[in-house]
């Protein structure tokens, strides 16, 4: 028999079932950070605004010595994916296992680097002498957490490479829930303040951690992959991330530059900022979610030198990103009184948060565009070319925040500053996926 012939309606209906399989277990799984962040927010915010201001400081600088370490998932599951589209598993889980030994050697390394750089690296932030001494206990804490949270993101970027993203869908379900639990008891029923937000996140981090390795082992063992590090293959992979750390550096320096304006604009605005950026980072791990859907079938695709496939994926995460972006925006303004109050009661805060969060709402059909194509090209493995992309991004933004309040401009101003970066961001990703230059197909790039 004959099979139909493939229709552009069929194909899209295609690329949806694996977008949709991929991407809604995997939004839960990315949400775990941001989400991570808001219990603390939420928990913390109640013991008062200068201890939310400390944990926005804190928690900017955590996120930041972690996310630049993000090409361990991101870099994993394009080189994961190609090979599971050369139909080679052995060497795609072999190859996951080399990112998961480095990120152990790298968490050990930023560990000892940072807790003798807390007081200097909060005073940098500029925080009042009010919000100190909570950014600087939160933060030694959770330095305890970073070889952890590294685990996670290789190991993810293996089960991801896989096409696997419902277990990590479970174990962020699990982390979540046990952060909020310890939060609560150590924070309130322990009587720890803010160090007990922070041992609770710890703790939980570490529990994900160990979960993720039982899974990995466990596939590494079926399929006969080695467990011991290979000092070659491990050098490979530093070597693939290097391009995406680029990346990352900068966009994080967009955000810490974000932070710093906010800081010194005052602990209102701070601490108004901390509320913003902990639902645009969930915002945007919700988009992040095609994204990562685009890591893996592109690099499927390009593995299995499918072209014609590639391209008809992209463009239909491209229509999902613009759809999903909309959605949002129009969640925050319709549920933004139901939300606010769960992270803070001063009416200050609220009077600053409220115009800024309009900004957010407005830029999130940009932002939808923004992460796919910065997912297809991270499944491509065309490191380079975004780590050129974001260094022209960040000389854009840093001039134009930083100018913020010498201008007299609030946080509304800082976080149209904020929309404008993700507007440079959209052009230069547009500009390279039209090119087509991205497309290299086979086994590695």
């Amino acid at each position: 028999m004959t099979p139909a012939p493939t229709t552009p309606r069929t194909g899209r209906r295609r690329h949806d079932r694996e977008i949709i399989a991929l991407a809604v277990p995997a939004f839960g799984a990315l949400v775990a950070e941001p989400l991570f962040v808001m219990v603390d927010s939420a928990v913390v915010g109640h013991l008062g605004t200068p201890q939310l201001a400390g944990l926005g400081i804190a928690a900017a600088l955590l996120m930041t010595a972690v996310s630049i370490f993000v090409f361990l998932a991101y870099a994993t599951t394009a080189a994961v994916a190609r090979r599971v589209g050369a139909g080679d598993l052995p060497a795609a889980i072999r190859q996951g296992m080399d990112g998961i030994w480095l990120a152990l050697l790298l968490g050990a390394v930023v560990v000892a680097l940072a807790i003798p750089s807390v007081p200097w690296l909060v005073d940098v932030f500029g925080a009042s002498d009010t919000a100190a001494p909570y950014a600087i206990t939160y933060l030694r804490i959770s330095s305890f957490g970073i070889p952890a949270m590294l685990v996670v993101l290789a190991a993810t970027g293996v089960l991801r490479g896989l096409q696997d993203t419902r277990t990590p869908l479970y174990v962020a379900i699990g982390g979540f829930t046990a952060n909020g639990i310890l939060n609560v008891t150590l924070v309130y029923g322990a009587g720890l303040g803010i160090a007990g937000s922070a041992w609770g996140t710890v703790i939980a981090q570490v529990g994900m951690a160990v979960a993720y390795l039982i899974v990995v082992v466990r596939g590494a063992r079926r399929h006969g992959a080695s467990l011991r590090p290979d000092a070659a293959g491990i050098r490979a992979s530093a070597r693939a991330g290097v391009p995406l750390l680029v990346r990352t550096l900068s966009l994080r320096a967009v955000l810490m530059i974000a932070t710093a304006v906010a800081a010194r604009l005052g602990d209102t605005d701070i601490a108004a900022h901390q509320i913003i950026l902990s639902l645009w980072s969930l915002t945007a791990f919700a988009l992040d979610a095609i994204a990562i859907a685009g890591q893996a079938i592109i690099g499927r695709y390009l593995g299995a030198e499918d072209e014609k496939g590639a391209r008809e994926a992209c463009r239909r995460m491209v229509e999902w990103g613009i759809g999903c972006g909309i959605a949002l925006g129009v969640l925050i303004v319709l549920a933004r009184p139901l939300f606010i109050p769960l992270f803070t009661s001063d009416p200050a805060v609220k009077d600053t948060l409220l115009p800024a969060l309009l900004v957010v709402a407005v830029s999130q059909p940009i932002a939808g565009v923004v992460f796919v194509l910065d997912g297809v090209l991270m499944g491509a493995g065309d490191g380079r070319y975004l780590a050129w992309a974001m260094l022209v991004t960040l000389a854009v933004f840093a001039p134009v925040a930083l100018l913020v309040p010498a201008l007299g401009g609030g946080l509304t101003a800082l976080w149209w500053a904020m929309t404008l970066m993700m507007a440079v961001r959209l052009i230069t990703l547009w500009v390279r996926t039209r090119s087509g230059r991205w497309i290299v197909t086979g086994a590695t790039r």
